[in-house]
């Protein structure tokens, strides 16, 4: 399982933000390039950027910053989120040297437009799915739809998408743990690989994910706790080697 530093990008500084709200946001950084330094220094295999603004305006706003970090690390797989609405900033993305675009609001709104994007860029196209309560909440979480995430999820399985990330909003941001339960059942009723995402403390959060036994689980996403100190990125990532997760 990989662990995966995540860089929340507000204004063209790194932020982390409490349950998706925009307004209760705590800067880490005023040079986004430099804290992905650090965690590639800290021995991570995969970034996690997402453009906060972007995800509320529904267009990139962070792109040039998204851009700078991919071309310092050229050999470092990085997914993008955050405001990717159309094939034409998924080929700016592409181009700009990112491994993975994440779909999130359109992926809901819109679900034939995942199936056009795998077909464009295949192999390159991640679905993000943030729940509440199970169900799937969309433009920068601001609504909450009708739509199950496990539903949603199989309606992607015969499109081609490289990973799901699953973030539980309730948990996002709050350092009380992530919902493995929901999680592991993500896992397990579709053939997608599942990301998870949000609440991350510490590494028992971790180990959690990993007792869950559920090997569709390929990675978790970190973000206040490897900026708080909670989490150390090298001890999460050796413990997961081990686990021969």
């Amino acid at each position: 399982m990989l662990i995966i530093p995540a860089i929340d990008l507000k204004d063209g500084a790194c932020v982390r933000l409490r349950q998706g709200r925009m307004e209760d946001s705590t800067v880490f950084s005023n040079d986004p390039v430099s804290m992905a330094a650090k965690w590639v220094d800290g021995g991570c295999r995969r970034l996690h950027l997402v453009d906060l603004n972007g995800a509320f305006e529904g267009q990139p706003v962070n792109g040039e910053v998204v851009t700078a970090i991919a071309k310092r690390y050229p050999r470092l797989p990085i997914q993008i989120g955050g405001g990717i609405r159309s094939l034409e900033t998924i080929e700016h993305y592409v181009k700009a040297g990112v491994s993975y675009v994440i779909i999130g609001t359109k992926a809901v709104k819109q679900p034939e437009f995942v199936a056009e994007a795998c077909r464009a860029f295949p192999g390159k196209v991640i679905v993000g799915l943030d729940a509440k309560d199970g169900f799937v909440a969309t433009d920068g979480w601001a609504e909450v739809s009708s739509v199950q995430v496990i539903d949603l999820a199989k309606r992607f399985e015969a499109d081609g998408v490289a990973a799901i990330v699953y973030t539980d909003i309730a948990k996002d941001g709050m350092m009380q743990g992530c919902n493995v339960p929901f999680t592991k059942a993500l896992a397990e009723a579709t053939r997608i690989p599942v990301i998870a995402s949000g609440g991350i403390h510490n590494l028992s959060d971790i180990k959690a994910l990993l007792d869950a036994n559920a090997p569709g689980i390929i990675g978790a996403i970190t973000g206040r706790a490897i900026y708080e100190g909670t989490l150390d990125v090298a001890e999460a990532q050796a413990f997961c080697d081990n686990h021969g997760n």
